[in-house]
């Protein structure tokens, strides 16, 4: 179970999932904090920023302070409703894009850092033939807090797009779903932590 205080500590600090993905919270409402919080990215090397936020994007605020990161806004709502794969389909040609260049590194982020951005790392790391599982482990790892709620539309988008046999997607399906439910997946450790 998250706590509130797990996720104001969480909110707003770059996890680092592999060496070219990274994954937050969105910036301060404080300008002067999103300001410093600016220049914590590009200390990072962030060259790339994938906001998935419906309700605000900070593209201008981003331009005036680092000009040369690279921004893209794929706004939804996080409602908890499946997420189409229009979505994942200009997520992943941003990330794509992005990632091409092996000094990249791309922020993919939403408000809180637990939901939507979560999920669309996930969608890139299938994207870059992660095993879901594995995929999955390494977001949390990185980022406790990620609930990564839309990772069953994310690998839907994946089988979809990579025209995946159906035995595969089922067997895909089942092990995500019993990841996210805290139950062993197939021989590879689970990641939530007892309280």
């Amino acid at each position: 179970m998250i706590r509130f205080s797990d996720v104001e500590r969480w909110h707003r600090r770059l996890c680092t999932v592999t060496d070219q993905i990274i994954i937050s919270g969105d910036l301060s409402e404080d300008p002067a904090r999103a300001v410093e919080q600016i220049g914590e990215w590009q200390q990072a090397g962030i060259s790339h920023v994938l906001d998935t936020r419906l309700e605000w994007s900070d593209e201008e605020l981003v331009a005036d302070y680092a000009p040369k990161i690279v921004y893209g806004w794929i706004g939804t709502d996080d409602d908890g409703a499946a997420k189409p794969d229009e979505w994942f389909d200009a997520g992943i040609a941003f990330a794509t894009d992005a990632l091409r260049n092996r000094e990249s590194t791309l922020l993919v982020h939403c408000h809180m850092g637990i939901n939507r951005g979560p999920s669309m790392a996930f969608r890139v790391l299938l994207e870059s033939e992660w095993d879901p599982i594995e995929a999955l482990d390494a977001i949390r790892d990185s980022r406790p807090i990620a609930g990564v709620v839309y990772a069953p539309d994310a690998l839907g988008h994946y089988h979809r797009a990579h025209d995946v046999p159906a035995d595969h997607r089922s067997n895909d399906r089942d092990r995500v779903t019993a990841w996210r439910s805290g139950y062993p997946t197939t021989g590879i450790r689970l990641t939530r932590r007892p309280d």
